[in-house]
């Protein structure tokens, strides 16, 4: 992919998750994404339902923080932090939450048909290819998959690392622009956190290197994006993918390294197990 499509200037949405109700930031018709969209369902007390169609697109809500009721054809499930739910294509969706919920809502166009799945993150823990510590001093992180190989799927692939303090992720620098998509919306970082996010395609050259906040998103239709925490703070942020070819390139942790950093793996290969 040719680096005119990284305009740095269409990468980039600010404080995406501000707003009470149900709030559709990214999709391909207002961005450089062609399949991934992402929105945001946060409810409590004031706004405590949110009601929507899928229409298209296979959806996945990862529920970061609260708990919340989906119900789906007249069916509900439960869901608590870290929990997600696949939900299909053609699809009627109500979100409820009698406290408060935060989901991150991913979702792609398809063609096939997969059934609704719901994901527990108690079962994800217990997977050590789904749930593993990755990468060394100075970038070690948590990798969390909770939409991925667990869910039948035609595009979608989504989950959320952690960092430690000071901390570099998505190291060593890697791409994947011929099978997927990606973009990154950053969750868990109170004031004064924040991080410097790049995203490049030739090293000497980065089309953007951005400090980014809670609630930000990036978008990453190419290009190699390591990011960095601040001292003494974390880099916490929701990953999600959509595959080009449905089916054939749903394909987590196969990834292109930087050749001046690939003498060590890409510190994806648990999920590969």
């Amino acid at each position: 992919m040719p680096s005119a499509t990284l305009d740095p200037k269409k990468l980039l949405f600010v404080d995406t998750a501000s707003k009470l109700g149900r709030v559709v930031t990214a999709t391909p018709r207002n961005s450089v994404l062609a399949h991934l969209c992402y929105g945001r369902i946060r409810l409590d007390a004031k706004v405590a339902r949110a009601s929507f169609p899928t229409e298209d697109r296979e959806t996945a809500l990862l529920c970061m923080k609260g708990s919340c009721r989906v119900t789906i054809g007249g069916a509900s499930y439960d869901l608590g932090t870290h929990d997600a739910i696949y939900i299909p294509r053609g699809s009627s969706v109500e979100v409820s939450s009698q406290t408060e919920v935060d989901l991150v809502e991913c979702a792609s166009d398809v063609q096939g048909d997969y059934p609704l799945q719901v994901v527990r993150y108690a079962d994800v823990q217990k997977d050590p290819t789904l749930k593993f510590n990755a990468g060394g001093p100075s970038t070690s992180r948590c990798v969390n998959i909770l939409i991925g190989k667990n869910v039948k799927a035609g595009r979608i692939l989504a989950g959320f690392t952690r960092s430690e303090p000071g901390h570099w992720t998505s190291w060593p620098p890697h791409e994947h622009s011929k099978l997927l998509e990606e973009a990154y919306v950053y969750f868990d970082m109170p004031a004064p956190a924040f991080a410097i996010q790049m995203v490049y395609t030739k090293p000497e050259a980065p089309e953007l290197v951005q400090v980014v906040r809670d609630g930000d998103l990036v978008l990453m239709p190419a290009g190699y994006h390591p990011n960095v925490s601040a001292p003494g703070h974390t880099i916490n942020f929701v990953w999600m993918m959509a595959a080009h070819r449905e089916v054939e390139d749903r394909l987590f942790g196969v990834v292109n390294v930087q050749p001046e950093f690939a003498q060590g793996g890409s510190g994806l290969e648990a999920s590969r197990k």
